[in-house]
Protein backbone atom coordinates (compact mmCIF):
# COMPACT_ATOMS: atom_id res chain seq x y z
CA UNK A 1 0.00 0.00 0.00
CA UNK A 2 2.82 2.44 0.88
CA UNK A 3 4.56 1.78 -2.45
CA UNK A 4 1.31 2.31 -4.37
CA UNK A 5 0.58 5.51 -2.46
CA UNK A 6 4.13 6.77 -3.04
CA UNK A 7 4.06 6.09 -6.78
CA UNK A 8 0.63 7.71 -7.13
CA UNK A 9 1.89 10.71 -5.17
CA UNK A 10 4.89 11.10 -7.46
CA UNK A 11 2.63 10.91 -10.51
CA UNK A 12 0.34 13.58 -9.04
CA UNK A 13 3.30 15.87 -8.44
CA UNK A 14 4.50 15.38 -12.02
CA UNK A 15 1.04 16.17 -13.40
CA UNK A 16 0.85 19.25 -11.18
CA UNK A 17 4.27 20.41 -12.37
CA UNK A 18 3.42 19.99 -16.04
CA UNK A 19 -0.02 21.59 -15.93
CA UNK A 20 0.75 24.45 -13.53
CA UNK A 21 3.99 25.39 -15.27
CA UNK A 22 2.20 25.28 -18.63
CA UNK A 23 -0.70 27.37 -17.35
CA UNK A 24 -3.19 28.76 -19.87
CA UNK A 25 -5.53 26.32 -21.59
CA UNK A 26 -3.56 23.27 -20.38
CA UNK A 27 -4.22 24.15 -16.74
CA UNK A 28 -7.74 25.33 -17.55
CA UNK A 29 -8.76 22.01 -19.12
CA UNK A 30 -7.05 20.03 -16.34
CA UNK A 31 -8.86 21.91 -13.56
CA UNK A 32 -12.16 21.61 -15.45
CA UNK A 33 -11.75 17.83 -15.77
CA UNK A 34 -10.76 17.51 -12.11
CA UNK A 35 -13.85 19.53 -11.16
CA UNK A 36 -16.16 17.34 -13.24
CA UNK A 37 -14.68 14.16 -11.75
CA UNK A 38 -14.90 15.61 -8.24
CA UNK A 39 -18.54 16.57 -8.77
CA UNK A 40 -19.24 13.07 -10.05
CA UNK A 41 -17.71 11.57 -6.89
CA UNK A 42 -19.85 13.83 -4.72
CA UNK A 43 -22.98 13.11 -6.74
CA UNK A 44 -22.40 9.37 -6.34
CA UNK A 45 -22.87 9.80 -2.60
CA UNK A 46 -26.60 10.37 -3.15
CA UNK A 47 -26.83 8.51 -6.45
CA UNK A 48 -27.50 11.37 -8.87
CA UNK A 49 -24.21 11.12 -10.81
CA UNK A 50 -25.75 9.41 -13.84
CA UNK A 51 -29.23 10.93 -13.69
CA UNK A 52 -30.73 14.08 -15.16
CA UNK A 53 -30.14 16.00 -11.94
CA UNK A 54 -26.42 15.22 -12.07
CA UNK A 55 -26.21 16.05 -15.78
CA UNK A 56 -27.63 19.51 -15.06
CA UNK A 57 -24.83 19.94 -12.51
CA UNK A 58 -22.15 18.96 -15.03
CA UNK A 59 -23.56 21.36 -17.63
CA UNK A 60 -23.53 24.16 -15.05
CA UNK A 61 -19.89 23.33 -14.24
CA UNK A 62 -18.86 23.58 -17.90
CA UNK A 63 -20.86 26.82 -18.29
CA UNK A 64 -19.19 28.31 -15.20
CA UNK A 65 -15.71 27.52 -16.49
CA UNK A 66 -16.67 28.98 -19.86
CA UNK A 67 -17.56 32.26 -18.15
CA UNK A 68 -14.26 32.28 -16.27
CA UNK A 69 -12.22 31.43 -19.36
CA UNK A 70 -13.75 34.15 -21.52
CA UNK A 71 -13.74 36.88 -18.89
CA UNK A 72 -17.47 36.88 -18.16
CA UNK A 73 -17.25 36.43 -14.38
CA UNK A 74 -19.84 39.20 -13.94
CA UNK A 75 -22.43 36.70 -15.24
CA UNK A 76 -21.74 34.07 -12.56
CA UNK A 77 -24.66 35.31 -10.43
CA UNK A 78 -26.99 34.90 -13.42
CA UNK A 79 -25.64 31.38 -13.93
CA UNK A 80 -26.26 30.60 -10.26
CA UNK A 81 -29.89 31.66 -10.52
CA UNK A 82 -30.36 29.73 -13.78
CA UNK A 83 -28.78 26.65 -12.21
CA UNK A 84 -31.08 26.84 -9.19
CA UNK A 85 -34.13 27.19 -11.42
CA UNK A 86 -32.94 24.24 -13.54
CA UNK A 87 -32.40 21.83 -10.63
CA UNK A 88 -35.71 22.83 -9.07
CA UNK A 89 -37.45 22.29 -12.42
CA UNK A 90 -36.01 18.78 -12.62
CA UNK A 91 -37.08 18.22 -9.01
CA UNK A 92 -40.70 19.29 -9.41
CA UNK A 93 -41.38 17.89 -12.89
CA UNK A 94 -39.80 14.53 -11.95
CA UNK A 95 -41.45 14.36 -8.53
CA UNK A 96 -41.18 12.12 -6.54
CA UNK A 97 -38.09 10.69 -8.29
CA UNK A 98 -35.63 12.83 -6.31
CA UNK A 99 -35.45 13.71 -2.63
CA UNK A 100 -34.87 17.29 -1.47
CA UNK A 101 -31.39 16.43 -0.11
CA UNK A 102 -30.36 15.16 -3.55
CA UNK A 103 -31.40 18.47 -5.08
CA UNK A 104 -29.52 20.48 -2.43
CA UNK A 105 -26.40 18.35 -2.86
CA UNK A 106 -26.50 18.87 -6.62
CA UNK A 107 -26.66 22.63 -6.15
CA UNK A 108 -24.02 22.58 -3.41
CA UNK A 109 -21.67 20.44 -5.51
CA UNK A 110 -21.12 23.13 -8.15
CA UNK A 111 -19.78 25.56 -5.56
CA UNK A 112 -18.02 23.10 -3.27
CA UNK A 113 -16.04 21.51 -6.08
CA UNK A 114 -16.09 23.45 -9.36
CA UNK A 115 -16.15 27.06 -8.17
CA UNK A 116 -13.65 26.53 -5.36
CA UNK A 117 -11.19 24.56 -7.51
CA UNK A 118 -11.41 27.13 -10.32
CA UNK A 119 -9.30 29.44 -8.16
CA UNK A 120 -6.26 27.29 -8.93
CA UNK A 121 -6.59 28.46 -12.53
CA UNK A 122 -7.56 32.00 -11.53
CA UNK A 123 -4.54 32.30 -9.23
CA UNK A 124 -2.28 31.12 -12.05
CA UNK A 125 -3.72 33.91 -14.22
CA UNK A 126 -2.76 36.64 -11.72
CA UNK A 127 0.26 38.86 -12.20
CA UNK A 128 3.23 36.64 -11.23
CA UNK A 129 0.76 33.78 -11.03
CA UNK A 130 3.44 31.36 -12.22
CA UNK A 131 5.08 31.83 -8.81
CA UNK A 132 2.01 32.46 -6.67
CA UNK A 133 -0.09 29.43 -7.63
CA UNK A 134 2.40 27.15 -5.86
CA UNK A 135 1.38 28.70 -2.54
CA UNK A 136 -1.88 26.73 -2.83
CA UNK A 137 0.04 23.45 -3.04
CA UNK A 138 2.44 24.43 -0.24
CA UNK A 139 -0.47 25.35 2.05
CA UNK A 140 -2.51 22.27 1.32
CA UNK A 141 -0.15 19.36 0.94
CA UNK A 142 2.64 20.96 2.99
CA UNK A 143 0.37 21.58 5.95
CA UNK A 144 -1.00 18.04 5.72
CA UNK A 145 2.49 16.52 5.78
CA UNK A 146 3.73 18.74 8.62
CA UNK A 147 0.59 18.14 10.67
CA UNK A 148 0.97 14.38 10.24
CA UNK A 149 4.65 14.40 11.32
CA UNK A 150 4.12 16.66 14.35
CA UNK A 151 1.00 14.74 15.35
CA UNK A 152 2.86 11.44 15.23
CA UNK A 153 5.71 12.83 17.34
CA UNK A 154 3.96 14.87 20.04
CA UNK A 155 0.21 14.75 19.35
CA UNK A 156 -1.83 14.19 22.54
CA UNK A 157 -4.94 16.35 22.43
CA UNK A 158 -7.59 15.34 19.91
CA UNK A 159 -8.74 18.04 17.48
CA UNK A 160 -12.01 16.42 16.41
CA UNK A 161 -12.24 13.07 18.28
CA UNK A 162 -15.55 11.92 16.78
CA UNK A 163 -14.79 13.04 13.26
CA UNK A 164 -11.08 12.28 12.86
CA UNK A 165 -9.62 10.57 15.95
CA UNK A 166 -6.05 10.56 14.61
CA UNK A 167 -5.81 14.34 14.18
CA UNK A 168 -4.41 16.27 17.12
CA UNK A 169 -4.33 19.93 18.14
CA UNK A 170 -0.53 19.73 18.27
CA UNK A 171 -0.50 18.35 14.74
CA UNK A 172 -2.82 21.11 13.55
CA UNK A 173 -0.59 23.82 15.02
CA UNK A 174 2.46 22.10 13.57
CA UNK A 175 0.80 22.04 10.17
CA UNK A 176 0.06 25.77 10.27
CA UNK A 177 3.58 26.67 11.40
CA UNK A 178 5.06 24.26 8.87
CA UNK A 179 3.02 25.82 6.06
CA UNK A 180 4.13 29.31 7.13
CA UNK A 181 7.75 28.17 7.18
CA UNK A 182 7.41 26.62 3.74
CA UNK A 183 5.95 29.89 2.47
CA UNK A 184 8.91 31.85 3.83
CA UNK A 185 11.45 29.40 2.39
CA UNK A 186 9.64 29.47 -0.95
CA UNK A 187 9.79 33.29 -1.02
CA UNK A 188 13.54 33.23 -0.32
CA UNK A 189 14.06 30.58 -2.99
CA UNK A 190 12.22 32.34 -5.81
CA UNK A 191 13.82 35.67 -4.93
CA UNK A 192 17.16 33.95 -5.32
CA UNK A 193 16.53 31.93 -8.47
CA UNK A 194 13.56 33.52 -10.32
CA UNK A 195 14.03 36.86 -12.03
CA UNK A 196 11.31 39.40 -11.21
CA UNK A 197 9.65 37.36 -8.46
CA UNK A 198 9.96 40.12 -5.80
CA UNK A 199 8.42 37.92 -3.09
CA UNK A 200 7.87 39.34 0.40
CA UNK A 201 8.94 36.69 2.92
CA UNK A 202 6.56 37.82 5.68
CA UNK A 203 3.59 38.07 3.31
CA UNK A 204 4.24 34.61 1.90
CA UNK A 205 4.60 33.18 5.42
CA UNK A 206 1.34 34.84 6.53
CA UNK A 207 -0.57 33.70 3.44
CA UNK A 208 0.66 30.11 3.77
CA UNK A 209 -0.04 30.05 7.51
CA UNK A 210 -3.64 31.18 7.02
CA UNK A 211 -3.98 28.86 4.05
CA UNK A 212 -2.71 25.97 6.16
CA UNK A 213 -5.29 26.68 8.83
CA UNK A 214 -8.12 26.79 6.27
CA UNK A 215 -6.85 23.64 4.56
CA UNK A 216 -7.50 21.67 7.74
CA UNK A 217 -11.12 22.82 7.70
CA UNK A 218 -11.36 21.51 4.13
CA UNK A 219 -9.88 18.18 5.12
CA UNK A 220 -12.28 17.75 8.04
CA UNK A 221 -15.27 18.90 5.95
CA UNK A 222 -14.64 16.18 3.39
CA UNK A 223 -14.30 13.63 6.19
CA UNK A 224 -17.58 14.78 7.75
CA UNK A 225 -19.48 14.25 4.50
CA UNK A 226 -17.99 10.76 4.16
CA UNK A 227 -18.86 9.82 7.73
CA UNK A 228 -22.43 11.08 7.33
CA UNK A 229 -22.83 8.68 4.41
CA UNK A 230 -20.70 5.78 5.73
CA UNK A 231 -18.10 5.74 2.95
CA UNK A 232 -14.35 5.36 3.33
CA UNK A 233 -13.24 7.09 0.13
CA UNK A 234 -14.95 9.14 -2.54
CA UNK A 235 -13.46 7.02 -5.32
CA UNK A 236 -10.59 4.82 -6.49
CA UNK A 237 -9.17 6.98 -9.27
CA UNK A 238 -5.87 7.59 -7.48
CA UNK A 239 -4.45 4.29 -6.12
CA UNK A 240 -3.56 4.57 -2.46
CA UNK A 241 -5.21 7.98 -2.13
CA UNK A 242 -8.84 7.41 -3.10
CA UNK A 243 -10.70 9.80 -5.35
CA UNK A 244 -10.20 13.38 -6.46
CA UNK A 245 -12.05 14.72 -3.41
CA UNK A 246 -9.92 12.60 -1.08
CA UNK A 247 -6.73 14.14 -2.45
CA UNK A 248 -7.92 17.68 -3.20
CA UNK A 249 -10.17 18.20 -0.16
CA UNK A 250 -7.80 20.77 1.37
CA UNK A 251 -6.99 22.41 -1.98
CA UNK A 252 -10.71 23.07 -2.47
CA UNK A 253 -10.77 25.37 0.56
CA UNK A 254 -7.27 26.78 0.22
CA UNK A 255 -7.36 27.92 -3.42
CA UNK A 256 -9.97 30.72 -3.07
CA UNK A 257 -8.49 31.88 0.25
CA UNK A 258 -5.03 32.22 -1.29
CA UNK A 259 -6.45 33.99 -4.33
CA UNK A 260 -8.30 36.63 -2.32
CA UNK A 261 -5.44 37.13 0.11
CA UNK A 262 -3.16 37.81 -2.84
CA UNK A 263 -5.68 40.25 -4.31
CA UNK A 264 -6.53 42.07 -1.06
CA UNK A 265 -3.34 41.75 1.02
CA UNK A 266 -0.68 41.84 -1.69
CA UNK A 267 -2.76 43.92 -4.09
CA UNK A 268 -2.34 41.70 -7.16
CA UNK A 269 -4.80 41.37 -10.04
Amino acid sequence: MFKTRLLSGILLVLIALITIISGGDVLFVTVLLISLIGMSELYKVLKVHNKLLGIVGYVACIAYYGLIRFGKSDMVTLLTIAFLVAVMAVYVFSYPKYRSEQVMLTFFGLFYVAVMLSYVYQTRELTQGAFLVWLIILCSWGCDTCAYCVGMLIGKHKMAPKLSPKKSIEGGIGGILGAALLGAVYALAINQFAAGADANVLEYALICGVGGMISQVGDLAASAIKRNHDIKDYGKLIPGHGGILDRFDSVIFTAPIIYYMLVMVVGLK
